[in-house]
């Protein structure tokens, strides 16, 4: 078995659940582009992954539109002309997301308007409200 993938001190990725395909990569190259397959394409099974739910819960919508209805993300590199180094920015990119979903989000502490700004707010109410009032055309009595 292969060494853990370290995303954070206190998880691991388990790189059985990473498998890499490599394709012909678009753009510049010259001819090696159409001899060479360095474009990366890295498969992460997140549904078969050993993650805390909250993190899986978390890396959904991170993952947006790279993750399959199957539960599979998919990264692809294509930066760099060596395989081996599309292969290692691709892993960097998996680490840098699941990273982002460890982090717990702040709970958020439900706070109470103060008097102060209940009355800043409806003094600002009433202002406005005087200035559309004196934008009223009103009939004359003649």
């Amino acid at each position: 078995m292969a060494d853990p993938i370290p995303v954070t001190p206190f998880l691991d990725l388990n790189p059985d659940d990473v498998t890499y395909s490599f394709v012909r990569a678009s753009g510049p190259g010259g001819q090696n582009v159409n001899k060479v397959s360095t474009a990366c394409e890295l498969r992460f099974d997140l549904a078969a992954a050993a993650l805390p739910p909250d993190i899986k819960a978390r890396l959904v919508p991170l993952a947006g539109s790279r993750l399959t209805k199957d539960g599979v993300l998919i990264i692809q590199a294509d930066r760099f002309r060596s395989q081996e180094m599309n292969r290692e920015d691709a892993l960097a990119r998996l680490v840098a997301l699941v990273a982002r979903a460890a982090v717990r989000p702040k709970r958020r502490i439900a706070t109470k308007p103060s008097r102060a700004s209940k009355e800043r707010r409806l003094e600002g109410k009433a202002k406005r409200s005087g200035v559309k009032k004196g934008r009223q055309s009103r009939p004359s009595i003649d």
